[in-house]
């Protein structure tokens, strides 16, 4: 499923950007389609009754990112008597992405082991540090 206009419209508003501005209507579905969530009902989004439910705050970090890097390359300096700081754009947008990233939904993962273990009296049938029975 697609992303929304409402949600679209709520990402412009979350990552400050205009609707004319840098970011178009595809690209902001693109970042919240990157992120998907279990919807209300228990659904995964691989199932066929999933209701589209998406991670805005996840995705608005995603924008806020490349916003940041967009204006790293921005210095402080002063000319005429003025001081000049642009690195407090870069400050400001990785503000948002942390901002953002602490309030995006929780996930969780599934760890697999790997090599499986094998019984281990099977492998080591001996184990050196028993006392041995007297005969």
């Amino acid at each position: 499923m697609a992303a929304t206009a409402a949600q679209i419209a709520q990402l412009r508003r979350m990552v400050a950007e205009p609707t004319s501005g840098t970011y178009s209507d595809d690209e902001l579905a693109g970042y919240i389609e990157s992120y998907p969530l279990i919807d209300v009902d228990g659904n995964e989004p691989s199932e066929d009754d999933w209701t589209a439910t998406y991670d805005l705050n996840a995705a608005a970090a995603d924008v806020w990112e490349e916003k940041a890097a967009g204006v790293a390359d921005s210095v402080d300096f002063g000319a005429d008597g003025a001081n000049y700081h642009l690195s407090q754009k870069y400050e400001q947008a990785m503000a948002r992405v942390r901002y953002h990233r602490a309030r995006r939904s929780p996930t969780t993962h599934t760890l697999v082991k790997w090599p499986e273990e094998r019984n281990s009296a099977e492998l080591y049938p001996w184990i050196g540090n028993l006392p041995e029975p007297d005969d």
